[in-house]
């Protein structure tokens, strides 16, 4: 009974492991010019101001750190600074 618990354990931490390496960054809708946060339904359609935004964080109601190229943000895992280009 040990045995099978922890094998499930270090299955879990595992799984957890995994799962960080391959995680996608924030998204957010913000305004281009602005970069301020706006509604998700601001970027759904064609009519919206909004534009997606990834990584980074929100201070003040603005994006800081992330950018609008999901490619050039760092989502973490292994040997990653964490850090987020703009």
């Amino acid at each position: 009974m040990r045995s099978t618990t922890v094998l499930l354990g270090g299955m879990g931490v595992l799984a957890a492991t995994l799962t960080a390496c391959g995680s996608e960054p924030d998204e957010r809708c913000v305004d281009r010019v602005t970069q301020e946060v706006l509604p998700d339904y601001e970027c759904d359609d064609d009519d919206g101001n909004g534009t997606h935004y990834y990584g980074g964080r929100v201070s003040s109601g603005k994006v800081i750190a992330g950018s609008f190229d999901k490619s050039a943000v760092d989502t973490g895992g292994f040997g990653s600074s964490g850090s987020s280009g703009g």
